[in-house]
C-alpha cells in the first residue's frame, strides 16, 4: 500500500522527485528524509487514515527525536511541528523526516512541473500540493543529528556557502507567488506620505530594552558617539518596560551625564508592551525625528558614521533642501556582523542580505525569516502602519507590510554589531518556542499574502 523512497534532507533535485513518482506504484508514497526511521504501533496506519478522511495531498506528522549520549543510551524528546497555512512559504519549514504523499495527487503535481531545479525540487512539489495535513500525534522516531542551539542555526539560510541554493529557493518561490496572484512586478509603487509638521532631529536613535543591565550602557554610549553632518542633527530614545535588574538606574546615571536633548529615557507604564509596544511609544513621540533607526538593547553600532550613512540613504548625499519633503525609502536596511561580547567576529560573520534585491527583494520576503539589521523608518509613514505589540517577529511584521507598497533602500557598509551572548531572546530557545516563533512568522505571511492577492 506504501512505497517508501529516501531523500537525504531537504534539498534536492527535480530529478530525484520525479524518479520517485515515477517509480510509486502503490495507493500511497512515502518520501523520507532520514534513514532509520522508527514507528510507533500503528504509526503509518494512522498517517493513511487521517489522509483518507481529509483527502490531503500529503500528510506530516508530530515525532519522537532520538539522541545518542555519550554512554550510548538514548534519550527521547518530544518533537512536535506546526499545522501548515498559506503563509508557510520559507524553504526550511520542520515537517518532520517523513511525509505521506497520496501517490495520484503526487503524480500529477510532477507532470505539471515545468522547470528543473537543481536544490528546490522538494520545496517546489510541497509548494505546488494543494492540501497538507498536520497530525499532532507522535507517530514515529527519528534520530536527531543537528545537536546545534537555535541561536547558531539561526544564519544558515544567510550562509554565503549556501547562496546558490538560496537564489534556485528565491526562483521556486517567485514562480509560485507568480501562480497564486500574490507576485508584486518591480517600481510599482505607492507615494511616500508627507506631512508638514516640524521634526525636532532629523533621525532618532530607538534602543527598547528591559532587563539589560549588563549591556544597555555599550548601546547608549554606541548611540550617543554618533557623528553626522550640518545641517542634519539626531538625538536617542531609550524605552525602559519595566526593567528590574538595575537597567533604570543605569539609565538615570547616563540621562544625568548627558543634555536631556540629546539622550531621552521614556519609562513604561505597567500594561503589556513587548518591543513592538516600546517602538510605537518611541516614534509617536513629539521628540522623535524624521527617520528612526534601530539599535537593540545588547548591540553596538559599528562605527560613529552608522546614523550618517542611514541618512545619506534616505535623503541622497545632499542635504534635503525641504525638510518636509519625503525621502527616496519608507525603510532602508543596513548590514551587520555578528560578534561575541569581546567584539571578535563569530561565523558566518558578515550578514548582508544579498538576497534582497531591488526586482525581487519584496517577493523573497516571504520565503525569508528576516530582512536584515539595522533597520531605519520613514517616521510619518511608519505611525500610520505602526508595530504589532508583540515580542517577536515585530519588524518582520513591518517590514513586509512596507515592502508591499513602498520601496526599500539597503546600506551594504558593515554599520551594526550583532552581539550575540546568552541572554539573546532567539540564543537557546526549545521547540515550544520555536514552533510559536515559527507559526506567528508564518500567520504574518499569510495576512500578506492574503493583502497581496487581494489588491
Amino acid at each position: 500500500m506504501i512505497s517508501t523512497f529516501y531523500l537525504p534532507g531537504r534539498v534536492c533535485s527535480t530529478k530525484a522527485i520525479r524518479e520517485i513518482a515515477e517509480k510509486a506504484s502503490t495507493a500511497y508514497t512515502m518520501i523520507c528524509l532520514k534513514p532509520e526511521i522508527e514507528w510507533i504501533y500503528l504509526g503509518q496506519e494512522r498517517m493513511i487514515q487521517v489522509m483518507e478522511m481529509t483527502g490531503a495531498t500529503m500528510v506530516y506528522a508530530d515525532h519522537f527525536n532520538k539522541l545518542e549520549m555519550e554512554n550510548g543510551e538514548w534519550k527521547i524528546d518530544e518533537a512536535p511541528v506546526i499545522d501548515y497555512q498559506i503563509g508557510a512559504l520559507r524553504d526550511d519549514f520542520d515537517f518532520g523526516a517523513v511525509m505521506l504523499w497520496d501517490t495520484e495527487k503526487l503524480k500529477a503535481i510532477v507532470a505539471q512541473t515545468d522547470t528543473e531545479y537543481e536544490f528546490a525540487g522538494l520545496y517546489d512539489l510541497r509548494l505546488r500540493a494543494e492540501k497538507l495535513e498536520h497530525i499532532p500525534e507522535y507517530l514515529y522516531y527519528e534520530v536527531e543529528t543537528d545537536t546545534r542551539k537555535s541561536g547558531e542555526k539561526l544564519f544558515d539560510y544567510v550562509d554565503p556557502r549556501n547562496r546558490q541554493v538560496q537564489i534556485e529557493m528565491e526562483q521556486c518561490v517567485t514562480a509560485h507567488l507568480k501562480r497564486i496572484g500574490a507576485y508584486l512586478k518591480p517600481g510599482e509603487y505607492k507615494p511616500l506620505p508627507v506631512t508638514g509638521n516640524p521634526y525636532p532631529v532629523t533621525a532618532s536613535v530607538i534602543i527598547p530594552c528591559k532587563n539589560r543591565a549588563r549591556t544597555i550602557a555599550d548601546a547608549v554610549h554606541s548611540a550617543l558617539a554618533q557623528k553626522v553632518r550640518a545641517p542634519y542633527s539626531f538625538n536617542v530614545i531609550v524605552v525602559d518596560d519595566n526593567s528590574t535588574d538595575g537597567t533604570a538606574e543605569i539609565l538615570k546615571d547616563l540621562k544625568d551625564l548627558n543634555d536631556p536633548k540629546d539622550l531621552i529615557v521614556i519609562h513604561q507604564d505597567k500594561t503589556w508592551h513587548a518591543i513592538g509596544g516600546n517602538w510605537n511609544v518611541a516614534i509617536h513621540d513629539p521628540r522623535c525625528g524624521k527617520y528612526a533607526i534601530q539599535l537593540d538593547s545588547d548591540d553596538t553600532y559599528f562605527d560613529e558614521t552608522t546614523v550618517q550613512k542611514f541618512i545619506d540613504a534616505f535623503a541622497g548625499l545632499e542635504p534635503e533642501q525641504d525638510i518636509h519633503a519625503a525621502p527616496r525609502y519608507g525603510m532602508v536596511i543596513g548590514t551587520y556582523q555578528l560578534t561575541n561580547m569581546a567584539g571578535e567576529i563569530l561565523p558566518p560573520g558578515v550578514i548582508d542580505h544579498r538576497e534582497w534585491t531591488d526586482e525581487n527583494g519584496r517577493n523573497n520576503a516571504l520565503r525569508i525569516n528576516g530582512l536584515g539589521a539595522p533597520r531605519g523608518f520613514y517616521v510619518p509613514l511608519l505611525r500610520t502602519i505602526n508595530y504589532p505589540t508583540t515580542k517577536y517577529g515585530e519588524d518582520y511584521a513591518v517590514g513586509l507590510r512596507i515592502s508591499r507598497d513602498y520601496p526599500i533602500g539597503r546600506i551594504y557598509d558593515v554599520v551594526y554589531n550583532c552581539r550575540r551572548w546568552e541572554d539573546n531572546s532567539d540564543a537557546n530557545c526549545d521547540i515550544v518556542a520555536m514552533n510559536r516563533n515559527n507559526w506567528y512568522k508564518d500567520r504574518l505571511r499569510t495576512w500578506e499574502l492574503k493583502a497581496r492577492i487581494k489588491n
